[in-house]
């Protein structure tokens, strides 16, 4: 028998712990707690770890990296959150070409990037 994995989970930094929770929240994702303080925030069987701890650094360079079916909806959604003012720091960028993909950036309070593409 192969090595194989049957799951895989990133750990995303969070500078707000509270604040990032409302953040996926309001993005989708059902949060659940998971171990030792953290949680699981899932959407359509992707998951990743919101943990609360930061170093900015780590946070500055941290990138996930999601496939959508429409990025407008999501830019739509993320604007949004961004002019609602609940979600200091956040940054959102007009969908854009790259490479013949569709491409959309935010950026959430903690200074993660998350790039979504078409």
């Amino acid at each position: 028998m192969s090595p194989s994995i049957r799951d895989i989970k990133v750990y995303v930094p969070a500078k707000d712990f509270d604040l990032s929770k409302r953040f996926y929240s309001a993005l989708g994702f059902k949060l659940t707690e998971g171990f030792g303080g953290t949680y699981d925030c899932e959407l359509n069987g992707n998951r990743f770890r919101l943990q609360d701890y930061y170093v900015q650094d780590w946070a500055d360079n941290f990138m996930m990296l999601m496939g959508v079916d429409d990025i407008d909806a999501w830019y739509e959604h993320a604007q949004k959150m961004a002019d609602s003012g609940e979600f200091k720091g956040m940054r959102v960028s007009p969908p854009e070409e790259v490479s013949g993909s569709r491409v959309l950036h935010v950026v959430d309070s903690s200074g993660v990037l998350l790039i979504f593409i078409q």
